[in-house]
Formats: C-alpha cells, sequence, structure tokens
C-alpha cells in the first residue's frame, strides 16, 4: 500500500517513524514549510519534514492545498491511502477523495471531545484525569470524520502537556499501524456532536495566572502551559514564568494574589486553596528553583500580585 504522510512537527514525526519502521511504503510527505526562530530568525525545518529526508522520502511543502495545488504530487505518486497528523491545515475534498482508501488522521483526545488543535493542552488546563488517541477518517469539518479506533490512558499527577504529548505520540502511532492493519474490518463510528467540544489554538494571553481562581486551576494552567506559552503573572521587576507549581488545601482570610510566604519558599493565596511555586523564570534572567530566586529577588509577604 502507497501511503502519502501529511504532518508538521514532532507529535507527526514519532508517527511517520513508525510507518517507515513498519515496513510500510511512504511515496512522499507533505509538511507546512520552514519558519524563521530563534533570534537571528534563521530558517528551521519542520521535524517531519527533516525525518523523511533522513530517509531520502520526497518532501513537499505547498504554501497552500487550495485550486489543486497539491494534485501534480497525488498524481505523481498515486497514493492509496493519505495518513494526517498535525499537518495544521484542512484537506480540500480533492485530497480527501484522491485516495482509495481514504484519508485517515490521528488525533490527541477522545473525539468528540476536544477537537481543534491543541486536545492535549486543554485535557491538562481543564484538569482531566484520562485522555486518549483517536484514528478516524478525514471529512471536510475540523474533526469531525468518523471514528476508527480509540485508545483510552490516564494523564499523570503534574505531567506537562509536552510530556504527556510526547506519551501520546507513541501510544498514537501504534494505534495508527493497528489501524491500517485492520482497515478491512473495523466499522466507522460517527461522532455524536452533540458531545463535541472544542480546542482552540493557545495563545500567551490564555497562560496569564488569574489567582482569583482556584489553586488547582492554576496548578493545571501551569503544566498545561508548558512548553509554550508558559503560565506566567507579572510584577513591578516584569513577567515571571512559573514552571512547576503546586494546589495545597490552605486558605487565609487575605485577598486572592497575596503573597503569604516569600522565604525559602513561595505560596501565593489564590480563590481558593494556595499555589506553591517551585520554578520560575523572571523576564531576561534564566530559569531557577524557588531558593534561588528569592536569594536574589526578594517579595514582600502580604504584598499583592
Amino acid at each position: 500500500m502507497k501511503i502519502l504522510f501529511m504532518g508538521t512537527p514532532d507529535f507527526a514525526k514519532t508517527n511517520l517513524r513508525k510507518l517507515v519502521e513498519s515496513g510500510y511504503d511512504v511515496c512522499g510527505v507533505v509538511s507546512q514549510q520552514d519558519k524563521p526562530r530563534g533570534r537571528k530568525m534563521e530558517m528551521v525545518m519542520p521535524p517531519v519534514k527533516e525525518y523523511a529526508l533522513e530517509k531520502n522520502i520526497p518532501v513537499y511543502q505547498p504554501d497552500t492545498l487550495k485550486d489543486g495545488a497539491l494534485l501534480p504530487v497525488l498524481q505523481e505518486h498515486q497514493p492509496q491511502l493519505i495518513v494526517v497528523v498535525a499537518y495544521g491545515k484542512l484537506l480540500p475534498e480533492y485530497i480527501l477523495n484522491y485516495p482509495k482508501y481514504g484519508c485517515i488522521n490521528v488525533h490527541g483526545s477522545l473525539l468528540p471531545k476536544y477537537r481543534g488543535s491543541a486536545p492535549v493542552q486543554w485535557s491538562v488546563i481543564n484538569g482531566d484525569k484520562t485522555t486518549g488517541v483517536t484514528t478516524m477518517y478525514m471529512d471536510k469539518g475540523m474533526d469531525t470524520g468518523d471514528i476508527l479506533l480509540q485508545k483510552e490512558f490516564d494523564i499523570l499527577p503534574k505531567e506537562t502537556s509536552g510530556n504527556l504529548m510526547d506519551r501520546m505520540a507513541d501510544i498514537g502511532a501504534d494505534l495508527l499501524i493497528e489501524t491500517i492493519e485492520k482497515l478491512g474490518s473495523i466499522i466507522p463510528v460517527k461522532q455524536e456532536n452533540e458531545k463535541a467540544t472544542h480546542a482552540p489554538m493557545l495563545s500567551k494571553d490564555m497562560a496569564k495566572m488569574d489567582f482569583s481562581k482556584s489553586a488547582i486551576c492554576l496548578q493545571n494552567l501551569v503544566y498545561g502551559m508548558y512548553p509554550w506559552p508558559c503560565a506566567y503573572f507579572e510584577t513591578e521587576k516584569g513577567i515571571i514564568k512559573v514552571y512547576e507549581a503546586e494546589a495545597i488545601d490552605a486558605d487565609s482570610n487575605k485577598p486572592a494574589g497575596t503573597i503569604i510566604k516569600a522565604d525559602k519558599e513561595l505560596i501565593i493565596q489564590t480563590g481558593k486553596g494556595q499555589l506553591v511555586v517551585y520554578e520560575l523564570q523572571l523576564q531576561g534572567k534564566k530559569r531557577m528553583n524557588i531558593q534561588d530566586f528569592l536569594r536574589g529577588n526578594k517579595m514582600e509577604e502580604g504584598s499583592l500580585i
């Protein structure tokens, strides 16, 4: 079976590697374009492209899929199946309808929950105890196609969305291989659209910590927003990113956002409970544990953030 793979980030790279290592004929790879990164704004290849080039697989990076832009690639390789993993764009109908066995997507949630571009992050932000991976047939909607297989598993305590995504990529890659092997026998299941929830793309504004919320919500925000854009709060010294924190079942009569303790540890009153901050980074400075931070950056107990 000839497979055209469409994907961009590390999550997709794991699935592509599994296809190649399992002996499937990946005839080509379609990825988003190289992007400038870092202070020098040097052009960086997407992880999927980098791996494909290592394996001598042809790579295509169209700036658009509209108006039949990918049709020459389809006609050249004539894939029987298209596998799409975190490609980043909706597929036009001419692509969806081309391969004999359709277009299969690997999605990082138990659909119809968390349709959209950031399902893994929102599952952590919302404090879910379990999550999963779905393989499905693609249609012209956003993650609305018929479900093929699903695999559910636990979210570990204090697991960041980055670590969860790494685990999920491996689980999803195995599920993808199982799906392809069983394509002829799987009975697709239509999604219950009334149960659908949305997982929109993250933004830096979403990562700002609102201490009127509960401590557990803020803890979930810290781990859900890592590695990007990172939860933060603002002080007179600048923006402080928080990398590790824990909600504790303690309260005071102080307003939310009050610094309860800032001696060897940082404890902040929230709308419900208190948040203990263990690791952070002041804007323009290096990341450090709270003891090192407080030695050089005094924070007044009783003051408001």
